[in-house]
Parts: C-alpha cells; sequence; structure tokens
C-alpha cells in the first residue's frame, strides 16, 4: 500500500513532582486514667441496636437480550423543522408499557462510520486511518475514523465505500460489518453502521466543498491511549477504536 504521513497524536502528559519526605516525631504514650473502685458498681445494660432490614441483591441477569415487547402507536406527527440532512418531529404516541407520551424526534437516513486498519506489518497493532477535522457543533478540532450520511435508498455498505474513498482516497477489499448502534437514541433516530475496511489502497480524495480533512495513519495502540488520554472525544471513534481492540485482545486469548 503506498505510504501515507504516519504519525502519532499529540499527548499532554501531567508531570507531577514528587512529593518531600518528612520525618515523624515519636508520639509520647499517654498515661492511662486511674479508674476509683466502686464498693457495690451498678450494672449498665447497653441498649441493643435497633437492626436495620437489608436489602436483597437483584439476581445477575444471564443476557441482556428481552423478548419484544412490541411499538409503540403513533397518534399523531407534526413536522416541526426539515432539512437537507434531518427532520425534526413532534410525535403524540402511546408507547409500549400503554403509556401516551409526547417525543421531539430528529429522523436521518442513517450513517456509516469506516475503521480503515493497514495490518500488513502487525495484525496485533494495525494502522488506522485517522481524520483531523473541525466540528462547529463540538466548537473544536477532533480526531475520527472515517464516516458520512448516507443517501436516501443507499445500502449501507455501498455508502461506507463512497464514503471512504471520497474523503481519504483508500478503496479497500475486503468489508465487514462490525455493529450497528445508536449515538443518543433519547432523541436522536440516527442509525450508525460501523464498518471494518481491510487490504487498503490509496488512491486521491475528494472531499466535499465543506470539507477541510487531514488524513493520518495512526497506530491502533496510539488511539486506544489516546482515548484513556482523554484526547479523543469522537463517540464514533470511541466506539470503532474499543471494539476492535478488544476483539483483538479476545482472539489472543483463544
Amino acid at each position: 500500500m503506498p505510504s501515507k504521513k504516519k504519525t502519532v497524536l499529540p499527548a499532554t502528559a501531567n508531570k507531577t513532582k514528587p512529593a518531600s519526605k518528612t520525618t515523624k516525631a515519636a508520639k509520647a504514650k499517654a498515661p492511662k486514667a486511674l479508674k476509683p473502685k466502686l464498693n457495690n458498681p451498678a450494672k449498665t445494660v447497653k441498649p441493643k441496636a435497633s437492626k436495620t432490614p437489608r436489602t436483597q441483591a437483584h439476581k445477575p441477569a444471564k443476557a441482556l437480550a428481552a423478548p419484544v415487547e412490541g411499538k409503540a402507536q403513533i397518534l399523531s406527527t407534526e413536522v416541526l423543522f426539515e432539512g437537507p440532512l434531518f427532520r425534526v418531529l413532534r410525535d403524540r404516541l402511546v408507547e409500549p408499557g400503554g403509556k401516551e407520551n409526547v417525543r421531539d424526534i430528529i429522523r436521518h437516513h442513517g450513517s456509516v462510520v469506516i475503521l480503515a486498519i493497514d495490518s500488513s506489518k502487525s495484525k496485533k497493532d494495525p494502522w488506522v486511518v485517522m481524520e483531523r477535522q473541525y466540528r462547529h457543533a463540538a466548537n473544536q478540532f477532533l480526531w475520527e475514523l472515517p464516516a458520512g450520511k448516507l443517501e436516501t435508498g443507499e445500502e449501507p455498505l455501498a455508502g461506507a465505500q463512497r464514503e471512504l474513498e471520497e474523503e481519504t482516497g483508500y478503496r479497500a477489499k475486503k468489508w465487514k460489518l462490525l455493529t450497528e448502534y445508536y449515538a443518543s437514541p433519547g432523541f436522536l433516530g440516527e442509525s450508525m453502521k460501523l464498518f471494518l475496511a481491510e487490504g487498503l489502497v490509496a488512491g486521491e480524495a475528494h472531499p466535499e466543498d465543506d470539507e477541510q480533512i487531514e488524513i493520518r495513519l495512526v497506530k491502533l495502540s496510539e488511539v486506544v491511549k489516546a482515548i484513556t488520554n482523554g484526547e479523543i472525544s469522537d463517540g464514533k471513534t470511541l466506539t470503532g477504536a474499543l471494539l476492535y481492540a478488544h476483539q483483538i485482545a479476545h482472539k489472543g486469548k483463544k
């Protein structure tokens, strides 16, 4: 694979000075107080402490999977906003538990995330294609995995292949769906599908007009280290890098 610029994500280490050693002065023992002897000391009865009832611990579940309990019944829908990326709806509904409620929801076509790796030198610690770009919603530059929205009716795999080539110039020979997740399901109905892309072939990127993206190849171990140090705060990158690092570690134990 043609070489791209490889780097280590910037890290900020907090150095602390060793604490100075202080010698402890020996403490003198206090003399024991003399107790007067009583001829007929009265016996005192200590009140018994009242026992507090113990709460029973919840039994650990054998599995997280739960039976499907049905879907919500939509009574009415009001479109509050509609733009090129998403719609904001106000739904009045009866939830599966039978409670009537009103929910403001953002509806989205869905997105794809690409964990593109070069494992030709090391399968345990491959190079990861990372992007750095400004995110106005976060008001800062972020390190991220390549990602993008799906077009109407677009298949997720086709969308992932398109986004990877557009943003980075890379194409991949092998693709695999790692997981699907919802970043903020309390109000955002955006499904995000995370793909693993292997066998990378470098090419020319074609980002959109409003995208200014810096591309770097970073070791997976360095990405995980940056996450641990709080230097990566992008949710999809946390999900993709940590999930794949866990899978590699699990394979090594088999």
